[in-house]
């Protein structure tokens, strides 16, 4: 009898326990129109290809972070893996190359890749153009990552990329996908 009093009574408790709060999120709507970064921050993928915060961690109280990529040359990231991050990646033009873990797709518009937080992954852009809408949950510290690479005034060294990945929670495993 008391175990069923305890399962009826459970879901009335819920509201008690610990989730985060709304009210401590952005509490008023925002558009980040086309062509625009979330703050006016720019931070272009290589020094070439847009890759813009469109919705911050400032504004998920760290949960989320949303980026917009488009890519105008066929290359990709290291091989990486973020430590408390999952990815999810919506394809919205071209097409691509995921590698992730062991398993390799193409995909192209319209497609979802999910790579899970401790999961080795990368891409390449396989078409002339291409759009990415890509989601960091919880959002860590990709937009400091972004900014940071942008700091510099070249391509970063192999002891840059992989210090700068280490202190944003991420391990360069190795070179991204070719397509040679």
């Amino acid at each position: 009898m008391q175990r069923r009093s305890f399962l009826f009574a459970a879901p009335l408790m819920l509201p008690l326990t610990k989730f985060p709060s709304l009210s401590m999120l952005n509490s008023k709507p925002f558009v980040v129109k086309a062509g625009d970064a979330r703050f006016g921050i720019h931070t272009p993928y290589k020094g070439v290809n847009p890759n813009d915060v469109k919705i911050s961690g400032k504004d998920t109280n760290g949960q989320l972070a949303v980026f917009e990529y488009i890519g105008n040359e066929k290359v990709g990231p290291s091989l990486h893996v973020h430590h408390d991050q999952d990815e999810i990646f919506s394809i919205i033009e071209g097409d691509f190359l995921f590698q992730v873990g062991d398993e390799k797709f193409t995909v192209k518009a319209g497609d979802t890749v999910f790579a899970p937080r401790k999961v080795p992954h990368t891409w390449i852009q396989l078409s002339e153009k291409s759009k990415i809408i890509y989601y960091v949950q919880p959002a860590g510290k990709m937009e400091e990552f972004f900014l940071k690479m942008n700091e510099l005034k070249g391509p970063p060294t192999k002891e840059q990329a992989e210090k700068i990945h280490e202190v944003h929670g991420m391990t360069v495993l190795g070179p991204g996908l070719s397509l040679k």
